[in-house]
């Protein structure tokens, strides 16, 4: 059985559905933290339980059975997430999952300028450790991060915004059907990565020039890249109502995009899937 965890959540969620196209619904488990809200899963003969990465007494339960589990990384940064996952992939192990899958970045690196980042890179360490055979998913930046960056872009004809790099921007849906077609390896043939697979992104990286000639030209209307200071942005996000915390981490994003983390491309998703990946005007159209 195919366990993944946070299977109602965004792409936990995507994950599921990906894999229901693929397997049958017996084959699958989620793991949640409220069963109430898989009521349509159960439905169609997917095993529901509760488990919960904050009270790891639930997982031993909601894991019994696994082939494989899909650790889902919850959104939360720090210490306490890292050993949050860490315990998760330890209770599939003690389940006796015969492999844990997690989903990190696609350049998890301890020294990251963008926190969530460097928070995968010790999960990683600390999953390595069990002794488990393990796939860390190097997962592209979602590309739906670009439509919430440049929202209202069309209409005042400026995207403003700190200084950026490249960045190899990636659709969510095309990450699950991703880590659909892992999961079920034995069906869809696709290769086992033992450790981090390779880059996980849409074909190409792209910087907010290019999303502003994107836009321009799916709206029909001129909008111009304008380069805001650092903490200019910071300060005028947080007077907009954003929280300071969730403002300095996204800037993280912007200054490790100037050093090139986020600028690889490579084609191994797109074979997974089985097509080309979505774009970021392929996405912000979609949005």
């Amino acid at each position: 059985m195919i366990v993944v965890t946070g299977g109602t959540g965004a792409l936990g969620g995507a994950v599921v559905r990906e894999l229901l196209r693929r397997v049958p619904a017996e084959r699958l488990g989620v793991s949640v933290r409220d069963p109430g809200r898989a009521d349509a899963l159960a439905a169609r003969g997917v095993r529901v339980r509760r488990g919960d990465f904050a009270d790891p007494a639930t997982l031993a339960d909601a894991f019994e059975g696994a082939s494989s589990v899909l650790i889902t990384s919850i959104d939360a940064l720090g210490p306490d997430a890292v050993a949050q996952h860490v315990a998760a992939a330890r209770a599939a192990a003690d389940a006796g999952a015969g492999r844990v899958f997690y989903t990190a970045h696609q350049n998890s690196l301890a020294d990251s300028a963008f926190a969530a980042a460097s928070d995968h890179a010790a999960t990683e360490a600390g999953i390595a450790e069990i002794g488990i055979p393990w796939t860390s998913l190097r997962n592209g930046f979602y590309a739906h991060t670009v439509g919430l960056l440049t929202r209202g872009a069309a209409e005042t004809g400026e995207i403003a915004l700190p200084a950026d790099g490249p960045v190899s921007w990636t659709a969510r849906e095309d990450l699950a059907a991703g880590a659909a077609a892992l999961l079920a390896a034995d069906v869809t043939g696709a290769p086992t990565f033992d450790g981090p697979t390779p880059a996980l992104t849409a074909a190409q990286a792209v910087t907010f020039d290019d999303v502003a000639e994107t836009v321009s030209t799916a709206s029909g209307n001129t909008v111009r890249r304008i380069v805001i200071d650092d903490d200019d942005w910071v300060e005028r996000m947080v007077g907009a109502g954003m929280p300071r915390a969730a403002v300095e981490l996204m800037l993280g994003l912007f200054v490790a995009a100037r050093r090139g983390d986020f600028a690889t491309v490579d084609p191994t998703l797109g074979e997974l899937i089985g097509r080309p990946p979505r774009t970021v005007g392929d996405v912000l159209a979609a949005a």
